[in-house]
């Protein structure tokens, strides 16, 4: 187990070091052979070149020159520097030496031969190379270095340091590493082996020895994360039967034709892709992903009707309580008339009327139950649950789902709702552990939401459309970026935006300033107010992103809107455009640079919720992984979620394939224990 030995067991590693080491979350000798280069930051020093094929494009790149003559000067802003001409039977070149390094360049005598490895830029009158290393050659044979690679670097750590370090571990590796995938995978995929990969991805002899070991990492990483993801869903879903729903019957014909609308094409196929799941034996594990306003919970409303047409419970649990009652009078007016009795269980209610509800709810007079996170408590007992909904649920941890699933003596068909758009290669590996089913457009009858982009100098007319909107009896949203104000970001805060509009354009209308900070049940009363249309503005932060419903709201302002991600954006403009009346979104740019108004113009032109997450990732990158926390992942280090669709595809396929085998459980668990630690700690102790 010498790879999880501390890195202070390698000669030159001492404590303070070790402390530089760490920030880069290098702690043992493991971390290190597995601190990656940078992609697409090797220096290419496999090739010694002549003076005149040097290409003045800033590149590093190596070659030999004999010294002519060196010069001292002084450059920009009195800089001293030392110029140093040196030549080859091609052509000439400058060197151009800083700091410390100039007294050395000073030493140098005419006719001394050098190995020179720099980055070559136009000169006045030859070549120039900066950032210069230089090896005096002593008579000896130049020889390239080879493929050099580039790390991240932090504290006091170096290049050549890391290097060596990262060498000495090599070595060590070499006298025995373990293989961290099944040998069948590594044979089928023609992968190189673990340790080869592992020299060519930090010292490769040539660019396609590189290109195989990223390839070998990238599907490792892919492999190792989609087996955690499928052992996760084995240990808490696959422990109890599960349960065999009819066929569509009566009750559910009866709740069809209530509806006051006809389904869209896209909801048909997510309802056809639920209702198949829930006819089979196997537990239903799917997450319906619809975009904002695609009409979700009437989908939810026919899976639990059909729990209850074949004799069974359902519930669906939302993160606020505002969003509860929504989904409760929701499924009242769609269930209700065919007979399906539904209730609210929330943590404000009185206790007698809750002990009452529970009761009932045990002995099966209850059929449907919604609720908050108080549906986790002990004493809420069903007495035949069959289906377990959950509404965005990156609000609740794999501990609280689990919890709610467990209230069934059976395995429950499980089904999660979501209106965060992530694309398909993103949600393959965020939800690796659930089918997914996918819903675009709008319900018959919603406007698009008109989207603005202006700058701080329409900010008066924007605030005079906002008071205009008002007065016609309407209601807005005034979100911004920070609650107060800060020394370190320039960016207006709801705090003093609030304040700016009570004492301006809005003394006279009835305001209220929202934001993360307030207690649960001050934003809960707060929300309540706004949703009942007590309050005309709410002045907020991001906390109202998800789950509010409030169809009398037709205009949503974004201060300093550049701060935010398009996915973001749209989902905040989601929360306007829910009723028939025509909605805006209005997006105040705190900067005039194109790049930030060409970026929020994206949502000008689309509403497709799926589209602007691809492009949000373009521009922004995956970062931390939507939801992964939640199930106890990893950040990806090699892997690049836009760049390697395929390669999830086909790491997916085989992890699959690979459990599928007899005893391959406790052989990939150990696999992905040995890569991962800690970080796959919840999936294995769930």
């Amino acid at each position: 187990m010498w790879w999880q030995e501390p890195v202070t067991i390698l000669k030159g590693v001492g404590a303070k070091t070790a402390a530089d080491l760490a920030l880069a979350g290098i702690n043992t000798v493991g971390d290190l052979l597995e601190y990656y280069p940078r992609q697409e930051a090797y220096i290419d020093y496999s090739r010694l070149q002549k003076i005149k094929e040097l290409a003045m494009d800033g590149s590093r790149q190596i070659f030999k020159g004999e010294v002519c003559s060196a010069r001292s000067g002084y450059g920009a802003h009195g800089k001293n520097y030392t110029a140093v001409t040196v030549r080859d039977e091609t052509a000439y070149a400058t060197l151009y030496f800083f700091s410390y390094q100039r007294y050395k360049a000073q030493k140098l005598k005419p006719g001394q031969e050098l190995l020179i490895m720099g980055r070559v830029r136009p000169g006045r009158t030859a070549k120039s190379v900066s950032e210069c290393i230089i090896q005096e050659m002593d008579g000896k044979e130049a020889t390239a270095p080879g493929i050099m690679p580039v790390y991240p670097l932090t504290g006091k750590l170096t290049q050549n340091n890391l290097r060596k370090w990262i060498r000495l571990a090599l070595a060590k590796a070499a006298e025995g590493l373990p293989e961290s995938l099944p040998p069948s995978v590594v044979k089928k995929c023609k992968l190189p082996d673990r340790l080869t990969a592992l020299k060519n991805i930090h010292f490769p002899p040539n660019w396609q020895a590189l290109r195989e070991a990223k390839a070998r990492f990238v599907f490792e990483e892919l492999f190792l994360l989609q087996c955690g993801l499928l052992y996760y869903r084995r240990q808490s879903h696959d422990t109890r039967q599960g349960i065999k729903h009819g066929a569509d019957g009566e009750l559910l014909a009866k709740v069809r034709a209530g509806l006051p609308f006809s389904l869209t094409e896209q909801q048909e196929k997510a309802w056809q892709e639920i209702s198949l799941d829930m006819q089979d034996v196997h537990p239903m594990h799917r997450i319906l992903q619809g975009d904002v306003g695609s009409g979700k919970t009437v989908i939810s409303a026919l899976a639990l009707a059909k729990a209850v047409e074949n004799g069974f419970q359902g519930c669906i649990m939302a993160p606020t309580e505002i969003l509860a009652a929504q989904h409760y009078e929701t499924l009242q007016s769609f269930l209700e008339p065919a007979g399906v009795r539904v209730g609210l269980l929330t943590g404000g209610m009185r206790a007698k009327a809750r002990r009452e509800l529970l009761l009932n709810l045990e002995l099966g007079l209850v059929d449907v139950l919604v609720g908050t996170h108080a549906l986790l408590e002990e004493d809420v007992r069903f007495k035949h649950l069959s289906l377990a909904v959950t509404d965005e649920q990156h609000r609740f941890g794999v501990e609280q789902r689990a919890r709610l699933t467990n209230k069934s003596e059976y395995a429950p068909d499980v089904l999660v709702m979501t209106a965060t758009p992530i694309p398909r290669t993103l949600a393959l590996t965020v939800y690796g552990d659930l089918d997914i089913s996918l819903m675009k457009g709008r319900p018959p009858g919603r406007k698009p939401v008109q989207t603005l982009c202006y700058n701080e100098q329409k900010r008066q007319e924007v605030y005079a459309g906002l008071l205009r909107q008002v007065q016609a009896g309407r209601q807005a949203y005034v979100v911004c970026p920070l609650i107060e104000h800060s020394e370190q970001l320039e960016a207006r805060s709801a705090e003093s935006v609030y304040e700016e509009l009570k004492s301006g354009v809005l003394k006279n209308v009835n305001c209220a300033l929202l934001h993360g900070r307030m207690k649960g049940a001050e934003k809960e009363a707060l929300m309540q107010g706004f949703a009942a249309g007590e309050i005309s503005v709410l002045v907020t932060t991001t906390v109202i992103e998800v789950g509010v419903n409030v169809p009398n709201a037709t205009l949503m302002i974004v201060e300093n809107a550049e701060r935010f991600g398009l996915a973001q954006l749209h989902q905040l403009r989601g929360r306007v455009g829910r009723g028939d009346k025509q909605s805006y979104c209005v997006l105040l740019a705190g900067t005039d640079t194109p790049e930030a108004l060409a970026r929020l113009a994206v949502l000008h032109d689309s509403e497709d919720g799926f589209y602007l997450a691809e492009k949000d990732m373009e521009q922004r990158g995956a970062g931390q992984l939507f939801g992964l926390r939640q199930h106890g992942l990893p950040d990806l280090r090699i892997a690049d979620i836009m760049r390697d669709t395929e390669t999830i595809v086909q790491a997916r396929k085989l992890a699959v394939e690979e459990l599928a085998k007899p005893g391959a459980m406790q052989e990939i668990r150990a696999l992905v224990e040995m890569q991962f630690g800690e970080r796959f700690k919840m999936i294995f102790n769930t």
